[in-house]
């Protein structure tokens, strides 16, 4: 959980928050949706494969949606100032110029460029009423 802003270095590195990298030494980077980048611990992206390897390989949106999050995909490892190094395609791929927003997404890490993250955030704000009620109700309940 959490909202962080950081910036990305003309190499591509950039400090992920130390709640992020509790005990962990790598990560997983792959292209998100909207123009994110998705990052995941090594027990979660396992937990991911295993759902995406049910998929129906004869389904042509399934063999799309593989390509493009595996064909992205890296292990990051973590320097010893906490940072990782994205590759250059993931880099283009989500726009990352210097300023980046770093959020926690339950299962998730996600990164943007802060400029698409605030023009995201202000073109969803005033659906998100109506997203949660959609999402939420349950026969005729809400949570």
């Amino acid at each position: 959980m959490g909202e962080y802003h950081h910036n990305i270095d003309e190499k591509g590195r950039i400090v992920l928050p130390g709640k992020f990298r509790e005990d962990r030494n790598k990560i997983i980077v792959t292209r998100g949706l909207e123009k994110c980048l998705y990052l995941y611990t090594e027990e979660e992206w396992e937990r991911v494969v295993a759902k995406l390897n049910k998929l129906p390989f004869t389904k042509k949106d399934a063999r799309a949606f593989m390509r493009s999050f595996f064909a992205g995909a890296s292990v990051c490892e973590f320097d010893r100032n906490g940072r990782i190094n994205i590759t250059s395609p993931l880099v283009s791929y989500a726009d990352l110029t210097k300023e980046c927003v770093i959020i926690g997404v339950n299962d998730r890490i996600e990164i943007w460029d802060s400029n698409l993250y605030n023009t995201y955030m202000s073109e969803n704000s005033s659906k998100l009423e109506e997203i949660a009620e959609n999402l939420f109700e349950v026969e005729n309940e809400t949570l």
